[in-house]
């Protein structure tokens, strides 16, 4: 069986359709609505996109929106001088492309009638059903954006609002981003980097996010070109360079061909150009660009097992560079991608990097969710009554990533604390999922740790956490989790507790960042206790510094005696430390003996091992009080990776009062084991 190939030779920067006249449409937009039956001449370009990925398409549907689009904006022009309505038709025409379905690009003409003209929204619901009107109303509220300081934060918070139940909103607001960086020419040079700046650090992750490779490179191009344009003019000029003469991957895309033929593979093998950024990228990694570096080979085939047959076949008869391969077909990325990443050393030594995909993981990379199609399209293979209830949208193609946006983003405080946690967040280019105890998964960014686990599971919850279990070992909550990992979070029984500041060291999600941050703002009476605490644990060895009888160690507390150093072991009797008998001595803890007075005691030395929190030593004392247990010496520890180590020399009636003192001490939150010493 033959493979099918592209017609070898230099390859074309771009394969899809010209440009279109956006001038000439307006002038044809002009002529206002058609006879009846008849398409308008200026979506003949968008219904041929449409069609080509939806064969069987209702176009009438197109036609009555754009007469409605068309007839609301006359009058109406862009800065650039053509008529407004050039601007819907470019963003619907760009969703064409893509594979959008008809409701998308039903809503994407009409995105701007309900904001900019006299159309309301019950018109457009009356006229093109509930699902358009959804649509439009979203992206409605996205406000025009002035693009000043707090202008954009807040723009893009109502953005990821409006996109919450449906990402097709973000969808269109993505391609309408892309048709004004397209036309930012007309605008002054400080606005131009302006917007620029807000699509580098915004619309450009979402775009990653949402897997619209497509819609990322071009909108990546074209904000280099105005950031840098001294380095995107010098890429320019490198790529027209490589272009005059033939490309070394058209001998290496031949003889791929013709391996995949002989092994009775079905394959299009394709030369893929890099795009300007990526070029760059390439000569900022490498220093100087090799032939190959200016594209890479692409390999479609028909099924999910046949990529591998390909990877095969191609690490059999080519020297495969190992370190370049890479699996996203079994292990998808977070925004949907599949493909299998090679490199083989062809003739002559020249090194070209392969993509080997299926023709579905192709059209999916490309257009990422936009591809997917109505993800509220009736399941006719559902159970009856599986509607989600009061009215939810449940969006089965909204990633994991998207939902907890739209979660932290409600408990910002301000537009600032947004912008910049938003930034952050989108930075995060990998997830991982841990299992629950309950069989439930937490997806988180890469890097993240237990903290993070915690205000995952429990939202606020999460305040009184005190320990971990990852995959069954006790760990500390700054602890990074692994994918596949187990977490079994501990909460203390104290509802009124709060959080470490030292958690915020270890919070790598916006959702606990902002959690533990707005519980210090609320509570700066505790907040200013705990940092006390924290900082007197360093240094005491027998209570908290400056502890009086029974001032702040609890119930029992002896009075102050010369402190020991950190880790020391205290002694019993005497409490000024001169006599036998140590607290680490196995005896110390049988003998009987006169303690202070005349009757007989029994002392023990207990060792209670805990995860730091506040008040921790307040609950022990007094646990060991109500046990009817006294405090002869103590020695606390500093604190380990959020671990403290207590060592006590009690003094108890009898050696029957033990047990119950252990189980006492062992059931204050955070203590996690209590042996003898």
């Amino acid at each position: 069986m033959s493979a099918e190939a592209a017609s070898p030779g230099v390859p074309v920067r771009k394969r899809s359709r010209p440009r279109i006249d956006l001038r000439r449409l307006g002038r044809v937009a002009l002529l206002g609505p058609v006879s009846r039956g008849r398409l308008p001449d200026a979506i003949g370009h968008v219904a041929e996109a449409h069609r080509a990925h939806h064969p069987d398409a209702d176009l009438s549907v197109l036609s009555r929106a754009y007469v409605l689009a068309e007839c609301s904006h006359r009058g109406q022009m862009r800065k650039s001088g053509e008529p407004y309505i050039t601007h819907p038709l470019a963003v619907t025409l760009i969703l064409a492309e893509l594979g959008a379905e008809t409701t998308t690009l039903t809503a994407s003409l009409l995105h701007d009638t309900v904001e900019d003209t006299e159309v309301t929204l019950d018109q457009v619901r009356e006229e093109f059903g509930e699902e358009v009107s959804y649509l439009v109303d979203g992206v409605t509220k996205l406000e025009k954006v002035d693009y000043g300081d707090a202008a954009e934060p807040e723009t893009f918070r109502k953005m990821l609002v409006a996109t919450g139940n449906d990402v097709r909103v973000m969808s269109i607001k993505l391609a309408d981003r892309l048709h004004n960086m397209r036309t930012l020419g007309v605008m002054r040079p400080e606005k131009q980097v302006r917007i620029a700046k807000v699509t580098r650090d915004v619309l450009i992750p979402l775009a990653e996010r949402l897997g619209v490779q497509a819609l990322k490179t071009e909108l990546e191009d074209l904000v280099f070109a105005i950031l840098r344009p001294e380095e995107h003019a010098h890429t320019q000029t490198l790529i027209a360079e490589s272009e005059s003469g033939p490309s070394p991957l058209t001998a290496i895309a031949q003889n791929v061909r013709s391996t995949l033929r002989e092994a009775g593979i079905t394959a299009e093998v394709l030369i893929r150009p890099r795009h300007f950024v990526s070029v760059h990228r390439v000569r900022m990694k490498r220093g100087e660009l090799r032939g190959t570096d200016f594209g890479r080979l692409l390999v479609l085939v028909g099924e999910d097992a046949d990529c591998y047959a390909v990877l095969g076949e191609l690490h059999t008869c080519f020297t495969p560079v190992i370190s370049e391969f890479k699996d996203f077909v079994a292990a998808p990325k977070f925004n949907l991608y599949q493909s299998l990443h090679t490199a083989v050393v062809g003739p002559g030594g020249a090194v070209a990097e392969v993509l080997i995909r299926t023709h579905r993981m192709h059209k999916v990379a490309e257009a990422g969710v936009v591809a997917l199609g109505n993800p509220y399209a009736p399941d006719v293979t559902a159970p009856a009554g599986d509607e989600p209830a009061d009215g939810e949208r449940a969006d089965p193609t909204r990633p994991g990533w998207l939902s907890r946006l739209l979660d932290w983003q409600e408990s910002a405080p301000d537009p600032d604390t947004f912008w910049s946690t938003l930034r952050a967040d989108l930075a995060e280019d990998r997830e991982i999922t841990v299992f629950r105890t309950d069989g439930r998964t937490l997806v988180l960014p890469a890097g993240a740790s237990c903290v993070d686990a915690a205000y995952a599971q429990y939202g606020d919850g999460a305040h009184g956490c005190i320990g971990a279990r990852v995959n069954g070992r006790l760990a500390t909550l700054a602890t990074a989790l692994g994918d596949g990992d187990t977490v079994q979070l501990l909460l203390a029984r104290d509802t009124a507790s709060g959080p470490s500041r030292e958690w915020l060291d270890h919070a790598r999600t916006p959702a606990a960042r902002i959690a533990i941050a707005g519980w210090f703002d609320a509570h700066p009476e505790d907040a200013a206790s705990q940092d006390a605490e924290d900082a007197r644990y360093a240094p005491y060895a027998d209570g908290p510094a400056g502890a009086e009888d029974g001032d702040d160690g609890g119930p029992g507390w002896p009075p102050a005696h010369p402190r020991q150093q950190p880790g020391a072991t205290a002694v019993t009797g005497d409490p000024d430390g001169d006599t036998d008998g140590g607290a680490g001595g196995g005896a110390a803890g049988d003998r009987g003996g006169d303690v202070g007075g005349d009757a007989p005691a029994c002392l023990v030395t207990l060792v209670a091992e805990s995860f730091g929190r506040p008040r921790l030593l307040a609950d022990l004392t007094e646990a060991i009080a109500t046990a009817d247990a006294a405090i002869v010496s103590a020695t606390v520890e500093p604190p380990s990776e959020q671990r403290v180590r207590h060592t006590y020399t009690l003094q108890l009636a009898g050696a029957e009062a033990l047990p119950a003192l252990v189980r006492a001490m062992r059931d204050v939150a955070g203590v996690y084991d209590v042996s003898r010493a």
